[in-house]
């Protein structure tokens, strides 16, 4: 435009946008307000594109919504949506720019009610978890040799047919009981723990297969029963589980004792090929030969170095009768020979003794005569301090207050024992104690003359 024409006091014009712009503008509005979400309609419309891409119209009982599902998200769909399928898809909101068309972008697509079922499944499954149902020390090992095989299935089923064709190739030879049951429906949960339960009791069969054909979730959901789960892990048999196809994944096969792609699958791995056993025991029979050939080949090599080591009987009594004389002789030059050795020792010994001997005949005289003059010694001593003694008690004798109390003298004591010495010492009244030379004597005083 030019700006020249315009007046000069006009005011500023809006920008213009293209049509790209806006469709483009509208479009990332979209997909900024609407973030991925879950949607649920029905299938109209659908075509499935050369290039791989799917284009289908979603729509309810009151509007509808075209959508575009591209050849990378599509792969991974697990199922061709048909005309009418009610689905749940997850999508973007946008617009599709060349057109203006408002569309939805499909990321994931599954059929309707496929949520809610995979949310119940978890929610068993993490309850029986919880429980122990799952716990890997409770699954028992199958047995090695299996020669009767039960089967929890439909008669009618084709996986019956599956599992027969593989054990009658591999194991002619194993008998097969069926357990019939309903594979699909509301009534087979029931069915299925009631033939469980009866091949249970019967205990007829070493192991048994619970099985059943590919399909949708919807048809294999009676594998999901709780009761169906607790009967699989209380059978008194291991159990093999062999559900649908290999992507598919049940209660079931997670209660059982071992879990198995396809129901052909769980066959082989419940019986082992005939073929297989019999190569085994062609390698256990060559194995066994060329042991007994080598034990044999062992006896016959020690039998000729046994005959090589044997005597006659009249020669082994030879020569055990000359080790019998010579453990004769070393026995009884065993009992002298340490008899002699301690005779010569103790003749040196006694030689010895006498050679460093002293004479003690001196000391014993010198001993004798020092004995006699201490002797003597101590009778003098003892006689003399006798005297001494005598002396002593002579002095002691004169000493003796009893014999000045015989000579008519008195000792006056007061009633605490006191000796009484001065006539200041006396009470008038008081009761003294007079000590004579043949007694004693209470006396109280009348009066006390003074000295004069």
């Amino acid at each position: 435009m030019n700006n020249s024409l315009l007046p000069e006091n006009a005011p500023d014009q809006p920008p213009v946008m293209t049509v790209s712009a806006l469709n483009n503008a509208v479009a990332r509005l979209l997909e900024r307000s609407f973030p991925l979400t879950w949607i649920s309609g029905e299938i109209s419309n659908f075509t499935r594109a050369s290039s791989g891409h799917w284009y289908f119209t979603l729509k309810d009982d009151a509007a509808q919504v075209r959508a575009v599902m591209f050849r990378g998200r599509a792969q991974y769909a697990g199922f061709v949506p048909r005309e009418g399928d009610k689905v749940e898809v997850r999508a973007l909101v946008t617009l599709y720019g060349p057109r203006g068309d408002y569309q939805i972008n499909v990321e994931a697509i599954r059929r309707a009610g496929v949520g809610n079922l995979f949310e119940a499944f978890m929610r068993l499954k993490d309850k029986l978890t919880a429980a122990g149902l799952f716990a890997q020390e409770r699954k028992r090992a199958l047995p090695m040799f299996a020669r009767t095989i039960g089967i929890v299935t439909s008669p009618q089923a084709a996986a019956l047919r599956d599992v027969l064709t593989a054990l009658r190739r591999r194991a002619p030879h194993v008998n097969v009981i069926l357990y019939p049951a309903l594979v699909q429906g509301q009534q087979a949960p029931a069915q299925i723990v009631h033939a469980i339960n009866t091949a249970s009791r019967r205990a007829e069969c070493d192991v048994l297969l619970v099985c059943r054909g590919g399909g949708s979730i919807e048809d294999l959901w009676c594998f999901n029963d709780e009761s169906v789960a607790y009967a699989i892990a209380n059978c008194s048999m291991p159990v093999v589980s062999g559900v649908g196809h290999e992507t598919d994944f049940t209660i079931a096969d997670f209660a059982a004792d071992l879990r198995a792609a396809t129901p052909t699958a769980a066959a082989e791995l419940a019986a082992t090929a005939r073929a297989d056993w019999l190569a085994s025991l062609r390698a256990d029979a060559t194995d066994l030969r060329r042991a007994m050939r080598r034990s044999l080949g062992d006896a016959a090599q020690t039998l000729d170095n046994c005959t090589r080591r044997l005597l006659s009987p009249s020669a082994r009594i030879r020569q055990q009768r000359l080790q019998l004389q010579a453990l004769s002789t070393a026995m009884r030059h065993a009992q002298h020979a340490p008899l002699n050795q301690a005779r010569h020792a103790l003749e040196r010994l006694a030689g010895s003794l006498a050679a460093q001997r002293p004479d003690v005949r001196p000391a014993r005289a010198g001993l004798a005569a020092w004995q006699h003059r201490g002797s003597v010694s101590m009778q003098s001593q003892l006689q003399q301090k006798r005297e001494t003694l005598n002396a002593l008690s002579a002095q002691l004798e004169l000493l003796n207050p009893q014999r000045t109390l015989e000579r008519g003298y008195a000792i006056l004591s007061d009633a605490k024992g006191s000796i009484l010495r001065s006539p200041r010492q006396l009470k008038p009244s008081e009761a003294l104690t007079v000590r004579l030379a043949e007694g004693s004597a209470q006396v109280t005083l009348a009066a006390i003359q003074p000295t004069l």
